[in-house]
């Protein structure tokens, strides 16, 4: 994987960093004899110290284009620039939840965590702690020893995280992180990450996490991209000025929430 740490232009947009911007991307894949579009066009800059929430109903091409972010998929058409250089892969500075947690079940707890550290030469002494660290932060503490199978999906949730974060991300990315979860253990989850985020606890500069879930959306994210379908493109860009906890009740989200819902049942 290509490392860009030392590479960084500073991009100022409305005096944010812009960390990653996409131009003109679009995305097709073949569907029988048939190209399909699954993106059309995607314009995006993703500023640090920014949540971003990409919303979208089912066939959106929202994993689509978070893979595109990762780097796992490389757009039929466009560019994507991470710190100002042309991104062609994966990048060591992006970590990826997926909605399928990952987990490997032969390795505890503590092992999966410490799993990208290993890969990345990390002596054991040292990616032990550092997975111990990400362990405790999550709230997994007293759980280092488990195994996958032994764990609640929320729990399971937890140690992807912990494992996407130990390796300490510029940007982390989430797929539809929450959708497989009760929502208890949802909602608990959700507002431990962003109470670190909030908490400068993390040393990720952005993140970026996928969903079809409006309430989610806009209780959690700064912006909101709304993405229209057939194909995938982005319907609107919203900025959300509330300060967290945000109250979902309020005349001012509930109006968001109107507006960001209509937009979805209506499909230019």
């Amino acid at each position: 994987m290509t490392k860009f740490n030392n590479q960084v232009q500073n991009i100022q947009t409305n005096e944010n960093v812009v960390m990653m911007d996409l131009q003109e991307i679009t995305h097709t894949f073949e569907q029988g004899k048939e190209q399909k579009t699954v993106l059309s066009n995607i314009n995006l800059d993703l500023h640090e110290n920014e949540v971003i929430a990409i919303l979208g109903r089912s066939g959106t091409g929202k994993s689509t284009l978070l893979r595109i972010i990762a780097g796992l998929i490389q757009p039929s058409l466009g560019s994507v620039h991470y710190c100002g250089l042309p991104m062609q892969g994966p990048v060591a500075d992006v970590s990826m939840v997926f909605q399928s947690f990952a987990l490997l079940p032969w390795l505890s707890v503590r092992d999966n965590v410490a799993f990208g550290l290993e890969a990345q030469g990390m002596p054991p002494a040292l990616r032990y702690k550092k997975a111990e660290e990400a362990i405790k932060m999550i709230g997994l503490e007293g759980e280092e020893e488990s195994f996958p199978s032994a764990l609640s999906g929320g729990m399971k949730q937890r140690v992807g995280i912990a494992r996407a974060l130990v390796v300490e991300p510029e940007i982390l990315l989430m797929d539809e992180p929450f959708s497989s979860l009760d929502v208890f253990t949802a909602s608990r989850l959700k507002d431990d990450i962003i109470t670190l985020w909030d908490s400068n606890q993390l040393k990720t500069k952005s993140m970026i996490f996928v969903t079809h879930n409006v309430e989610e959306a806009i209780s959690m994210a700064d912006r909101v991209i709304v993405m229209d379908s057939n194909p995938g493109r982005i319907k609107s860009d919203i900025r959300i000025e509330c300060t967290r906890p945000r109250n979902i009740e309020s005349q001012e989200l509930k109006g968001l929430k109107a507006q960001i819902v209509s937009q979805l049942m209506h499909n230019d």
